[in-house]
């Protein structure tokens, strides 16, 4: 099965993105990648490199997942991304759309493109998985046959407030308003393009991170063929969730 990332121009998590490429190709799958101008997008040096000095053990992708990372940015397919307004969807037969909070992600969160790129796989039936702030584009992308966001009448989990804002006030003395993307938080937009309040499951308060060797901390809520998560520390069990409801490949 040929699953389509879609990456902004810069600023994604680490392991939102690699944790999931890694579990799709080891499982079989080929996964190709998007961004908004057909360079290759890079995840925020902040996770990667530059760190966040005594709170480095807190906010800084762990070393695991950024092998991973590392792997996946040396891919071919990584190298070769193709520019969202180039890309057939019909090409592909799954979407995943990792997060991110940096400025950055911007240029895939409020793209056009990217937004009608999303409607199609929700709208055609097809799996989509998205973490993170990467649920504010589906929240964002219209179904043309009903003039509302996709994610109308589906049950989702996305980054909470607890968590955006936990993560700010550790920070914005520092940083500033670095883990604020925007204004509202991704649970209150999100939540506002819902059915009902109902449909947005926040997980347990006190969110605990999974590994590759034990999924059992991570949160994930699966609606159909489409699956969310919340942060960086879902990503292995939301990953492992993923291959299996895309099944071997071939198949679908």
């Amino acid at each position: 099965m040929n699953v389509l990332c879609l990456l902004p121009a810069a600023d994604y998590d680490p392991t939102e993105a690699a944790t999931s490429w890694h579990a799709l190709t080891q499982a079989g799958h080929q996964v190709s990648f998007t961004t908004p101008d057909g360079r290759p997008a890079h995840a925020d040096l902040r996770l990667t490199d530059t760190g966040f000095g005594w709170l480095d053990s807190v906010f800084m992708t762990r070393r695991p997942d950024l092998e991973q990372y590392r792997r996946m940015a040396a891919s071919p397919a990584f190298a070769a991304p193709l520019a969202y307004a180039k890309l057939n969807p019909a090409d592909y037969q799954a979407l995943l759309i990792p997060g991110g909070h940096a400025a950055g992600m911007r240029t895939m969160l409020e793209s056009a493109d990217a937004q009608a790129i999303c409607s199609h796989f929700f709208t055609q039936d097809k799996p989509v998985a998205a973490v993170c702030h990467g649920v504010l584009l589906p929240a964002r992308s219209i179904d043309p046959a009903t003039g509302r966001s996709v994610l109308h009448g589906r049950r989702t989990t996305a980054l909470p407030a607890t968590l955006e804002l936990g993560a700010w006030a550790m920070t914005a003395a520092w940083l500033g308003r670095y883990y604020r993307t925007y204004p509202q938080t991704v649970q209150a937009e999100v939540k506002a393009a819902l059915a009902k309040p109902g449909d947005f499951d926040a997980g347990p308060l006190f969110p605990l991170r999974d590994t590759e060797t034990n999924h059992r901390p991570g949160f994930i809520v699966r609606d159909g063929k489409y699956l969310s998560a919340r942060w960086p520390g879902d990503c292995h069990r939301f990953a492992a969730a993923f291959v299996e409801m895309l099944g071997k490949p071939g198949r679908g």
